[in-house]
């Protein structure tokens, strides 16, 4: 029974008082259970402004344009202002802080081992996952995404390839981007091109496997680019090079330019294969975007951001909101916007729920809720709800004395911004006047709701403070497998 008819059996049986209405949309229901192929597409360091479609008067991304115009669209979609911490909240459904995870670097990216992961939960009902490029939720063996839920597994280590000094085989800093040693699963490998092409290249060989064996998969293509180093292909540098922009601009546009045709290209396949029809893709971004200064024939240009403030690591909305673009052939709504405070940890439920998943007994409490309901119509009752933001990335042992810088709580109205400043983010996106001083009552009750949050997180830090590693796990998988097998040469099975 596909989508629809579900949704029309439920209307008819509910009608005939056959069945329990609960608070939630017969369409949520006709959702429920209906265990589609889930493609997510996550980019880093990419923020609102870094498309055509949201206003970027230098980029051309005609393919991603596209997607946002069939899409169905979360216009305040929440992350953390960092990389590792969005992405332990996604994995686990609860805020990264209750992870351990306050940092990118330090161990303390490290996701609890306690934590049972929402690919875990999938593969329970017969999903198959893969994961395509970036983990950075720790390196150790025992970390590492094989072991939380992921079948199949190309990735680089640390937060990003070459960071080598952090946890990254120690070749990639010879040649950053280009012809990377790469984890496939057990094995060490050198893969071939620009790290971008290889990641949808290997993501793409691997979902055609599952769609011809017509298996559920979850695919997470989880992109490195564009962070810095801000390193492009030559070709796709050329037209900003041209046209007078700096090196560093011309890369970190070139490098968005090749996400863009990469995305074409898995859109043009999964037409291709017929795949759309069961298959949920979603676009998005891990923090806001950041970018050093853009100058074009050495004079200034201004940063585009949506009309956001500020960017990546920062408490204001430039740090965590990001786009959010879900698109279902036949199931979602094309060309529509869903303006509920939503975010990254509401993925958690949305996933299983729509996989038909039971979760655990046994299991973190999750902080997210399922976006079935708003994705079956945009107008559903949704109470409003407080998410608490902190960059995190204090130094070892000074924890308390950065109970309150660079943090934030969001409400759907409000954005309380270092215990002080608050901003109506409804009448004023881009945070220009601090209304504090005329909504008290507002500042008092996000106060008491931080500091409770924040006693709630203090035991779960259990990376605070550990020692430095001096010898990195992927150095040694490296050294350890140069002296048996050697380093084999690996490329992604033919389209």
């Amino acid at each position: 029974m596909n989508i629809l008819s579900k949704t029309r059996f439920l209307l008819a049986v509910m009608a005939l008082g056959l069945l329990p209405v609960f608070p939630v949309s017969a369409a949520a229901a006709g959702l429920h259970g209906a265990k589609p192929n889930i493609i997510l597409v996550m980019t880093d360091d990419q923020g609102m402004g870094d498309l055509t479609s949201m206003g970027n008067p230098i980029l051309q991304t005609p393919h991603l344009d596209r997607f946002y115009a069939r899409s169905t669209r979360f216009t305040d979609f929440q992350v953390s202002p960092t990389c590792a911490p969005t992405r332990s909240a996604m994995m686990s459904g609860r805020a990264p802080f209750k992870n351990g995870v306050t940092h990118t670097i330090l161990q303390r990216e490290r996701m609890a081992l306690d934590t049972v992961t929402f690919p875990e939960v999938l593969k329970s009902v017969g999903y198959h996952t893969g994961l395509f490029g970036k983990w950075h939720l720790g390196d150790e063996t025992e970390y590492l995404p094989q072991n939380r839920g992921f079948d199949e597994v190309i990735m680089h280590g640390a937060g990003g390839i070459g960071q080598t000094g952090l946890g990254d085989f120690p070749a990639n800093g010879e040649n950053t981007y280009f012809d990377n040693m790469l984890l496939h699963n057990d094995t060490v490998v050198k893969t071939k091109g620009f790290c971008t092409d290889v990641f949808f290249q290997a993501g793409l060989a691997w979902i055609k496997q599952q769609h011809e064996a017509q298996a559920p998969y979850f695919a997470y293509i989880s992109l490195n680019a564009p962070h810095g180093p801000f390193i492009a292909p030559d070709n796709y540098k050329k037209r900003f090079l041209d046209a007078g922009y700096d090196e560093n601009t011309a890369a970190r546009y070139g490098m968005i330019e090749n996400i863009d045709d990469n995305f074409g290209l898995l859109w043009s396949k999964l037409n291709e294969w017929e795949a759309l029809g069961n298959t949920l893709v979603i676009f998005m971004t891990d923090n806001g975007m950041s970018m050093r200064p853009i100058t074009q024939n050495g004079k200034s240009v201004p940063k585009y951001n949506a009309g956001l403030r500020s960017a990546k690591n920062s408490p204001h909305e430039g740090g965590s909101r990001v786009p959010a673009f879900w698109y279902w052939q036949g199931v979602l709504k094309e060309g529509s916007d869903i303006n509920a405070l939503t975010a990254h940890l509401d993925l958690y439920k949305t996933f299983c729920e729509l996989a038909g998943a039971e979760l655990p007994p046994k299991m973190q409490a999750l902080d997210g809720r399922s976006l079935l309901p708003l994705l079956a119509d945009k107008n559903a009752a949704w109470a409003d709800r407080e998410l608490f933001i902190h960059c995190g990335r204090w130094p070892t042992g000074e924890r308390e004395s950065f109970k309150y810088v660079k943090s934030a709580v969001r409400t759907a109205q409000w954005r309380l911004v270092n215990n002080v400043e608050l901003y109506d983010v409804f009448q004023d996106r881009g945070q220009e006047k601090d209304v504090a001083a005329d909504h008290p009552e507002v500042v008092k009750r996000l106060r008491q709701s931080y500091d409770t949050w924040w006693k709630e997180v203090e035991p779960l830090a259990v990376n605070e403070g550990m020692p430095r590693v001096e010898k990195h796990p992927f150095a040694i998988r490296y050294q350890e497998q140069m002296k048996t097998i050697g380093i084999p040469e690996w490329a992604p099975p033919a389209l």
